[in-house]
């Protein structure tokens, strides 16, 4: 089976929840007996580190314009075109903003799935017309998907609500456990020992929260623990600009984008994990930290209630009050966490992947969905 996949910067190492979803998910395909070739995004991968296969996946590189509100739809119409010369099986389309153009692939024939990873219109960084934009890029998903995915129930019920949509498929993200590591050269040259910090993890954008989860920090006046965030901006903003000044100004260890090794042990030995976010689809932050049996503090939206976790692991959404005393009494609570039993039977890479040929095979058996 032939499948072209769009809607993500790239792979590997790309930041971001869709790409790191995408690279988890792609190779097993292969190894299920998929042709996979995935199309990149080019200002996200340096020329001269462009790979053209990654674990059995093929890497198309194509043009995407480096300004937030063309990048999505003018690298989205080209791959389309790209995918009708190649005419694959499956155009696997990922994200709101992309499936706007899920119309002009089924014009072109070709049989499209479109993966809704979260009402991305509700991130703050978005103006009135961004917003319009990926109103209209869910609807056309919606309404000329030959088959939809969906990462969480929350998720579902948008589709079934808002659009009738009711025939979506339920697929969780992963995580896979990982080999934690015992050496600490790396946290202890940011000058943090094991233990002894908490960490946020994401793009600095205004929908994380990191500028409450500093606010509360500092509000709590926590001194035997420091606070790490794990990211940067994709696009510069006067948001992150301004997040790396209140970070500064409250002593706060930023490590800008990390992988492989130094993420893992930045993970490793953290004593919890926060995620204050306003927005989410089914966050794989929460899932890595989790598969590190970190305990973590993450806000009540519907995506992370959905992870069913103890009620001592939520605080309220904004209230910078509820955040700092939950994390004075989170650091102060000692507690031994084992999620491997929980990851393994809920958000496990091999059943996603098995759960994803399964709608490629139903949606080549069928034909198209008449809509």
């Amino acid at each position: 089976m032939k499948i072209i996949v769009l809607g993500t910067r790239g792979i590997p190492d790309v930041p971001g929840g869709v790409e790191t979803h995408c690279e988890a998910l792609y190779p097993r395909l292969v190894k299920l007996g998929c042709d996979v070739t995935l199309i990149t995004r080019t200002p996200y991968i340096a020329k001269d580190q462009r790979l053209y296969q990654y674990q059995g996946v093929k890497l198309r590189h194509l043009f995407a314009p480096r300004k937030k509100s063309l990048e999505a739809i003018v690298h989205t119409f080209l791959g389309i075109l790209y995918a009708r010369l190649k005419s694959p099986d499956v155009l696997h389309i990922h994200a709101i903003g992309p499936s706007i153009m899920v119309p002009l692939a089924r014009l072109l024939g070709l049989k499209t799935i479109f993966t809704h990873h979260g009402p991305d219109y509700d991130r703050q960084k978005w103006g009135r017309l961004g917003k319009w934009v990926l109103i209209q890029g869910e609807r056309m998903g919606a309404r000329f998907a030959n088959s939809i995915i969906v990462i969480s129930t929350v998720i579902g019920e948008i589709l079934s609500d808002k659009y009738d949509r009711h025939d979506h498929h339920l697929i969780f993200n992963g995580v896979d456990l990982p080999d934690i590591p015992t050496e600490s050269d790396y946290i202890r040259s940011l000058g943090l020992e094991p233990g002894k910090y908490m960490i946020g993890v994401g793009r600095f954008v205004g929908e994380k929260g990191f500028h409450d989860l500093i606010d509360a920090y500092q509000k709590a006046e926590i001194d035997d623990h420091k606070l790490v965030l794990v990211g940067d901006a994709d696009h510069e903003t006067r948001y992150s600009r301004d997040l790396k000044q209140q970070a500064n100004a409250a002593g706060v260890v930023m490590t800008g984008y990390i992988k492989g090794r130094e993420l893992a042990q930045t993970f490793a030995h953290a004593r919890l994990f926060c995620m204050p976010s306003y927005h989410e689809g089914l966050p794989i932050a929460l899932l890595e930290a989790m598969s590190y049996n970190l305990p973590v503090l993450v806000s009540d939206i519907p995506a992370n209630l959905q992870v069913k976790l103890d009620e001592a692991n939520y605080h309220k959404t904004g209230d910078i009050d509820d955040l700092a005393e939950a994390l004075a009494r989170r650091l102060q609570t000692t507690e031994n966490v084992d999620n491997s039993e929980l990851l393994t039977k809920h958000y496990n890479w091999d059943v996603v992947a098995a759960q994803t040929l399964d709608v490629y095979r139903s949606v080549c058996e069928n034909n198209s969905r008449a809509r």
